[in-house]
């Protein structure tokens, strides 16, 4: 039996009075995933462990079954794999943001979501003012980069600034959390405080300025670690080969450090404009040809969920019904083998809070010819009496892959 997991990112949400005291998942017309959900059987799952900031890669490694006690590392490490960019012992890799500040304030986490071409412009500036044989910026997607510190040291907290929208950021900068890591701390409020002093006189932020969008006026690194050391998901489940398709280079990270092939999608933006079609039909591809197993991911509820667009989120939601689900599941039941479909959020991003929670998340498992559950809608409450239960740790997965 070959397998697909379909994961909307942020896609569980919290019920809003201005909406009917619905979610996005209730409001949004979606009957390509309840009925895959009337064919399956639901349940809730935990993905962030006690102790655990709910970010995406605390999620992913989770649901994944990977003990993040042993693994975790932060994200720069993940997303610099995804970049080609190697993380050599004795340097620490971090996610480092192109973000808005405004009169003084956090205005947004991505700079008003920062075109790749103008982003490019800007890091390699970074590179060429701020760096040295120390610090090096690497150049990602949009406001997604990666920065690198030689002997710096993880014991800083940094705040994630999608967390922070409207906070002042000098509350929020870079804090030692042991007298070591002082120096690490130190470091990068100056880079933090640099950036601020010449990005605004770049001509990507003159123009941006001009034409009245938001500028990426500083950097805010967050997520700090090492190199991890994961195992891969053929040595863990006994899969045969796997793939991730997704727009974003943490998710290709960890699929790259799970022993997944990466599928690029020409036009997958990671925003609600992605390229749906194309990436089901990655998806439909790969399972009819060698690939055993694929993850496919769209980010676009998340985004729509940070800029707390619940209108929007509903519709990224839509999309993923009839652009992604639909002709999936249509693929699949012409297959002459069977899959195993999933599909869940990877953590809430709720519009009202513009940012990710820890609460327990859906999930629909179908394996083909099993008895489904008596659910039939699939949101954040129907689920919660469906045949699964809750699950925790490697639970899901390893049901999943029937290990």
């Amino acid at each position: 039996m070959k397998h697909i997991i379909i994961l909307g990112d942020g896609m569980a949400d919290e019920a809003s009075p201005q909406f009917g005291n619905l979610t996005p998942l209730q409001a949004a017309h979606k009957p390509n995933i309840d009925r895959l959900c009337a064919m399956g059987r639901v349940g809730l799952l935990h993905t962030v462990p006690a102790g655990y900031h709910p970010g995406s890669e605390v999620a992913h490694l989770s649901l994944f079954g990977y003990d993040l006690a042993k693994v975790y590392e932060g994200r720069g490490s993940l997303e610099a794999a995804s970049m080609g960019v190697d993380v050599a012992p004795g340097e620490l890799a971090m996610r480092c943001n192109l973000i808005c500040i405004e009169n003084g304030k956090i205005k947004n986490h991505s700079a008003g979501h920062i075109s790749d071409a103008e982003a490019a412009q800007l890091i390699d500036y970074l590179n060429e003012n701020i760096a040295n044989d120390k610090v090096r910026f690497f150049n990602g997607v949009s406001y997604r980069h990666v920065l690198k510190i030689a002997g710096g040291d993880k014991r800083v907290e940094c705040t994630p600034p999608h967390d922070v929208p409207g906070t002042p950021a000098a509350d929020v900068m870079p804090h030692a959390l042991c007298p070591e890591a002082e120096p690490t701390a130190h470091l990068l409020s100056q880079l933090i405080a640099r950036s601020q002093e010449i990005l605004p006189q770049h001509p990507v932020n003159q123009a941006r300025a001009a034409q009245g969008k938001d500028m990426a006026n500083s950097i805010w690194p967050w997520s700090l670690g090492y190199r991890p050391c994961m195992r891969t998901f053929q040595e863990m489940y006994g899969i045969g080969r796997g793939a991730v398709i997704t727009a974003v280079d943490l998710i290709r990270g960890i699929g790259i450090y799970a022993g997944l092939d990466v599928i690029n999608v020409e036009g997958a933006t990671g925003l609600y404009d992605t390229n749906y079609e194309g990436k089901a039909q990655a998806a439909i591809d790969a399972l009819r040809g060698d690939y055993d197993f694929v993850f496919l991911h769209i980010e676009a509820s998340d985004e729509a969920g940070h800029e707390g667009d619940f209108a929007l989120k509903t519709k990224t939601i839509e999309y993923l019904d009839s652009r992604v689900v639909a002709p999936v599941m249509k693929a699949i039941e012409s297959f002459d083998f069977p899959v195993a479909v999933s599909l869940l959020p990877d953590h809430p991003t709720p519009c009202a809070v513009r940012t990710h929670t820890a609460n327990p998340v859906p999930f629909v498992i179908w394996h083909p010819g099993e008895n489904p559950d008596k659910v039939t809608s699939f949101d954040e409450l129907s689920v919660a009496s469906g045949g699964y239960g809750i699950m925790r740790d490697d639970e899901y997965i390893k049901e999943f892959f029937r290990v």
